[in-house]
């Protein structure tokens, strides 16, 4: 065996028969996912790493009498480790030692994909080369021989149309036979100045330091890398000293940064490389490619914020008009089956199978109408190509609020439900951006906000109410976005992402990706609603809840100017936001709530529950995704804002009103 075994089960026997780990590695949009769809089948698992929010995928390949355990790692670009995707990459790689890593290329953007080979060839792994893509390649006039390919690299390389399952036989039959050969890369060798101070710094790393080839250790240590220079002075400061002054020197020659330099000297070496086995020939047709032509349209500044317009409208569209009329329809039937809102008398069986239905039902009028169709839609425009474009048009805007244009695919689903909003937020590489973008996504009103907007404000105040109420927490977003941008610790990172061609979405991929998405929100949306229904209700019907109305009249009474019921509601309300319509109207015996609140206090009452914690199911996927502690500060915080804005609306609408 190689080392310590990995998380995968690499070095494990299954069945008697020995089970080989193989490690999917490349940029973003080369279709490493449609690969792994198609080496693993329906065999898949979704998970996290370990200690970390980024999802893991893995799968099963049996094949040839063979047993693959295929790992798909994060899409990236380098494997510098300034984001956590960088970091389990590098990691996996070095420590858990793959038997296999499997670098998939775009065969029509060769030359910015081998930058990231290089770097893999410097892990001294054993590879093999997949180059994804070449009928995309063919239509814009390009050949890569892949022979010649492989003999500069010192490597296996395949030709592949993963999304058509061309080539995915042959990639199979080379897996088989490199997980025995372990096929290790050539060295490739940079220009002659930093070459020699690699070699000078590669004799003074001791052996087996920190896990990584001593070459791999030189060329981090030359570029600057924090990580390994830490490590380095206390355990080998005579390397860390001679790649301080080598850096320094080169510095000094170039008048650039060691890591520019060594950065340079990769794009020049696959430059050179793409020089030698990439032949291009004008393809026939017109001058300008179908992505081209498209793009002229979805980046321009004007028509392109048109269509990003009309995209989030028709999924605002989805979520207000069709999928509430969905969920409406659902709610009706289900509702014929047993009652589906609170009951606060009866015996205790009674009461607990009524909370446990509840909670069944509120998850289930929510994943089936608003999250299933959001994931399909949004697995859509991916797939397509439009969601790149979309972010990189958004970048900018997200800046303000410390965030990159990735975070508009959680801000938008957010409008939908937010617990699928809060895991979608995994797509962000920086970890302190991850949970700012989190903590953004719990104030976008969702569907449940907006029926009690709607129900409360819109019904029995007016319709320009509502909207302020939009207005004013949009607005509280952006001031909020930027306080937590310079209050949350950790590093942002800018957007890389690669701009791929537009192509018809893959149907089966599509369908797989919405169901890996979804299928994760019923190990936590559904037991939350459950659970939490039961704790509320069987609380509430067994006399507990009652003193809380007392405890919170200085909050509800004194500061947001409420009636003392609405404490019990507020409770009630963490369940599912609409569950305060629901429980109002079961404890004030009337659903015409303008008969027991003023407009002033039918405004307040919709703000404060527009802003006040998360709902379970929220809080719980906050936990899942950022731990406890930061879910409960999330929660603590939001509360006080509630209850701060609440006061202070209250007071300033009683004086206009």
């Amino acid at each position: 065996m190689h080392g310590r075994h990995g998380p995968g089960g690499h070095g494990r026997h299954h069945a008697g028969e020995r089970e080989y780990v193989v490690a999917l590695a490349g940029n973003a949009n080369v279709g490493k996912s449609a690969t792994f769809n198609q080496l693993t089948g329906i065999e898949q698992e979704t998970g996290n790493w370990p200690g970390k929010t980024v999802e893991r995928a893995e799968g099963i390949l049996q094949y040839r009498g063979h047993r693959l355990r295929i790992i798909d790692l994060p899409g990236i670009y380098s494997i510098s480790a300034l984001s956590t995707e960088e970091q389990i990459s590098r990691e996996f790689i070095a420590h858990d030692h793959p038997d296999l890593v499997v670098n998939i290329v775009d065969a029509s953007a060769l030359e910015r994909n081998l930058f990231f080979t290089l770097q893999l060839t410097e892990l001294e792994s054993p590879m093999i080369l997949a180059v994804n893509q070449m009928d995309l390649a063919s239509q814009k006039g390009i050949t890569v021989d892949t022979k010649k390919l492989s003999s500069l690299l010192g490597i296996p390389v395949v030709p592949l149309i993963a999304i058509q399952g061309k080539g995915i036989t042959d990639l199979s039959d080379v897996i088989i036979r490199a997980v025995r050969d372990r096929p290790k890369p050539h060295r490739i060798e940079y220009g002659r100045e930093v070459e020699e101070r690699i070699r000078r710094i590669t004799e003074c790393v001791p052996p087996g330091f920190n896990g990584y080839p001593a070459r791999w250790t030189a060329i981090k240590l030359l570029e600057g890398d924090t990580e390994t220079t830490w490590a380095a002075r206390t355990r080998a400061p005579e390397a860390a000293a001679l790649a301080a002054a080598s850096a320094a020197e080169l510095e000094k020659m170039h008048g650039e940064s060691a890591g520019t330099i060594l950065s340079g000297e990769r794009y020049h070496t696959a430059e050179r490389m793409v020089e030698e086995v990439v032949s291009i020939h004008p393809s026939e047709g017109s001058e300008y490619s179908l992505t081209d032509r498209i793009d002229r349209v979805a980046l321009h500044p004007v028509l392109g914020y048109l269509l990003l317009i009309l995209t989030i409208g028709g999924l605002l569209v989805w979520t207000f008009i069709i999928g509430a009329a969905i969920s409406e329809i659902m709610l009706d039937g289900l509702s014929r089956i047993a009652p589906v809102e609170p009951l606060i008398d009866g015996a205790d069986s009674d009461i607990i199978f009524n909370g446990a239905w509840t909670g069944f039902v509120a998850a289930l009028t929510l994943i089936i109408p608003y999250v299933i169709p959001f994931y399909l839609f949004l697995a859509l425009i991916e797939d397509s190509g439009f969601l790149t474009r979309f972010s990189l048009m958004l970048d900018r805007g997200m800046h303000k609020m410390g965030l990159h244009g990735k975070a508009i695919i959680p801000l938008v689903l957010g409008f939908g439900c937010t617990v699928p909003a809060c895991l979608s937020c995994r797509i962000i590489e920086s970890p302190k951006q991850k949970l700012l973008a989190a903590f953004l996504v719990t104030l976008i009103p969702c569907s449940a906000r907006t029926i009690v907007i709607l129900g409360v404000v819109a019904a029995f105040v007016n319709i320009w109410w509502a909207l302020a109420l939009y207005l004013f927490d949009f607005v509280l977003i952006v001031i909020l976005g930027r306080i937590a941008f310079r209050v949350v610790p950790g590093e942002s990172v800018g957007m890389i992402m690669e701009i791929p061609d537009y192509h018809v979405p893959h149907l089966p991929s599509v369908a797989t990706q919405t169901w890996q998405r979804t299928k994760s929100l019923f190990w936590i949306v559904l037991p939350s609603y459950i659970v939490g229904s039961i704790v509320i209700t069987a609380l509430y019907a067994l006399g507990y809840l009652e003193p809380v109305n007392a405890a919170l009249a200085p909050i509800t009474v004194v500061l947001l100017g409420l009636p003392i019921t609405t404490g019990i509601v507020f409770v009630f309300g963490i369940i599912r936001k609409e569950m305060t319509l629901l429980a109002l109207a079961a404890l004030t015996g009337t659903t015409v709530f303008s008969t027991i609140m003023t407009p002033v206090q039918l405004i307040v009452f919709a703000l404060v529950t527009m802003l006040y914690v998360p709902c379970v199911s929220t809080i719980a996927a906050l936990a899942h995704e950022f731990g406890w502690k930061n879910a409960l500060i999330i929660t603590a915080l939001e509360a006080v804002l509630a209850i701060a804005c609440g006061a202070v609306v209250f007071r300033l609408l009683s004086l206009v009103m």
